[in-house]
């Protein structure tokens, strides 16, 4: 399956916003971890932004799941960008 690396970008004026609705998008990551569609996430830390990489069967699939996040719903993030990754080496090659 491919992977698709998720770039998210914040900007100071959701801080406050995404402190309140931080529990729900980590419980909400948490489920897609269990279900294996998200291999692992974190934000940048500078505060810029965060990196999901998730494994799913298409962008189709990916595009039904980002719209789902908590932080989505309520307009917390300024910017996706969204690209199918081919690890060569390391723990995500195959």
């Amino acid at each position: 399956m491919p992977i698709f690396a998720v770039h998210y970008t914040y900007s100071d004026v959701t801080i406050e916003a995404r402190d309140t609705f931080r529990p729900e998008h980590r419980a909400w990551l948490n489920g897609l971890v269990e279900a294996g569609s998200l291999l692992t996430s974190g934000p940048y830390a500078d505060g810029s932004g965060a990196l999901l990489l998730f494994q799913v069967v298409d962008e189709a699939a990916l595009e039904e799941l980002l719209p789902q996040d908590p932080f989505a719903r309520e307009n917390l993030i300024d910017a996706v960008r969204a690209v199918q990754w081919l690890p060569v080496m390391g723990t995500f090659a195959s």
